[in-house]
């Protein structure tokens, strides 16, 4: 995701780098001079702009203004009473200095929905096939190739992958199947949801994996829908 920060700042930009390092697939472009920022936009067309509002005379809502039609607008300022005026303009968030990670991270999946909506978000093939989940307070990506099967345990999802190694997340198994490539996966029990070409036999009851011959259980309510899915891929 290709993201420009424009603040007259050094420490505000600062702030928005290490913000976009932690979060992870993010290239991030900063500066301090609102002509050489809004030049470069114009060039590269990113697809979020952060958008300080009083630069040294500079009005970052008259900036706004000359945004392209297809770049998400964050504003950040430390004067709260400029909102309104910003949403005025169409920004999708508003980030009141001083902020925090989580704060920031919740701006960033505005800004996501809004470019999904919009078919905007710039992606490339490589990272289309990943998931970006948060482990042990990072973000961490996994090759949606390399899944051999997706558990739930609890409030968390254990991602079983074909090298024998696992990842634990905090997120719902419903959550994660949104983010999967559709017709690749199939929910087979409450608690799996299984790559359709790691499976290598099945019966009402069971799915058994490639690689290790691992069994998985089919839930009575998930039947026929694997059936379904599963005899027509024969």
């Amino acid at each position: 995701m290709k993201c420009i920060a424009i603040d007259d700042e050094p420490i505000a930009l600062s702030i928005i780098r290490q913000y976009c390092e932690r979060r992870g697939n993010i290239t991030l472009e900063t500066y301090s001079s609102p002509r050489l920022g809004m030049q470069r936009i114009k060039e590269w067309r990113p697809d979020i702009v952060f958008l300080d509002i009083e630069m040294n005379g500079t009005s970052g809502i008259e900036l706004a203004r000359e945004l392209p039609p297809t770049c998400c607008l964050i504003f950040t300022t430390a004067y709260a009473h400029y909102a309104l005026e910003g949403f005025e303009v169409n920004a999708v968030d508003f980030l009141h200095k001083p902020y925090f990670y989580d704060r920031f991270d919740r701006a960033l999946q505005k800004a996501e929905k809004w470019l999904r909506m919009n078919d905007l978000l710039t992606v490339s093939e490589s990272s289309s096939r990943q998931l970006l989940l948060k482990a042990e307070y990072k973000n961490v990506t996994v090759s949606i190739d390399t899944i051999l099967y997706i558990e739930s345990i609890d409030n968390y999802v254990k991602i079983h992958a074909t090298d024998d190694t696992t990842l634990l997340s905090k997120i719902t198994l419903r959550n994660i199947e949104e983010q999967l490539p559709p017709g690749e996966f199939i929910r087979i029990h409450r608690s799996f949801v299984v790559p359709k070409n790691r499976i290598v036999k099945f019966t009402r009851s069971e799915v058994v994996l490639a690689k290790n011959g691992k069994s998985l259980p089919v839930g009575k309510k998930y039947v026929d829908d694997v059936m379904k899915f599963l005899r027509k891929e024969e």
